[in-house]
């Protein structure tokens, strides 16, 4: 606890304030001290109530600059697709073989993609695989005939986005080792997909508050207003 207090009082910046998006990754890269590479996460507070279907808000984003991580891809599929997943670096491939794997347990995965036609095969898992975000879905591109390129988009920089039961959305937008840059963009293009994927049932404020964080630091507050949202 020592550890953690003395931490805690080293933090630095003003975390009441809404600041300018730019500072506040300054804020959030200078409070980043730990003796690893820390995640940073956007979390966005929409206007929306995900209960009703009208007020629903997902989707997937390419971030221009990378996550910073080494996301591991399961794909569903058969023959030549398998083929074509396998060369584009998914570490498990498979149709049968692969469902009785997870369906015994196995989750050493990040990320779930399917051809369509493996989607019946699929959707057994449900149970499994939904509770955890990981089902396959046409809507954020996961649910595709081109696994190859679904498999290099996970590698790549593809983000989903989900909007929570408390109306909040959120998502990892790189590391702290990332320039100023990098993050200003992957901030940047994280907002204006969530913008871009407003429901038509949104009423009022859509986007009300944004905020950012490292694994081990501080949160800072974003003025919506800097991001043009």
């Amino acid at each position: 606890m020592a550890k953690q207090a003395k931490r805690i009082q080293a933090w630095t910046g003003d975390r009441e304030s809404l600041m300018p998006f730019a500072d506040a990754i300054k804020a959030v890269k200078d409070n980043a001290k730990a003796k690893f590479d820390e995640s940073i996460e956007i979390a966005v507070n929409l206007g929306v109530d995900p209960r009703h279907a009208d007020q629903q808000v997902r989707g997937v984003v390419n971030l221009p600059s990378g996550t910073g991580r080494d996301v591991r891809v399961a794909v569903f599929a058969k023959d030549a697709k398998a083929d074509e997943a396998r060369a584009a670096g998914a570490e498990h491939v498979g149709a049968e073989d692969l469902y009785e794997k997870i369906n015994g347990g196995f989750m050493d995965f990040d990320r779930v993609i399917a051809s369509p036609d493996m989607m019946a095969l699929v959707g057994r898992l449900g149970k499994v695989l939904g509770p955890r975000g990981l089902m396959p879905n046409p809507k954020v591109g996961t649910v595709t005939p081109n696994v190859a390129q679904a498999v290099k988009d996970a590698k790549g920089g593809a983000v989903e986005f989900r909007v929570e039961k408390a109306g909040i959305a959120h998502g990892g937008i790189g590391k702290a080792s990332f320039t100023q840059d990098a993050l200003e963009a992957n901030v940047k293009a994280f907002v204006d997909a969530l913008v871009k994927a407003k429901p038509a049932g949104a009423k009022g404020t859509y986007v009300k508050k944004i905020s950012l964080s490292s694994t081990m630091g501080p949160g800072f507050k974003i003025d919506p207003s800097s991001l043009g949202a």
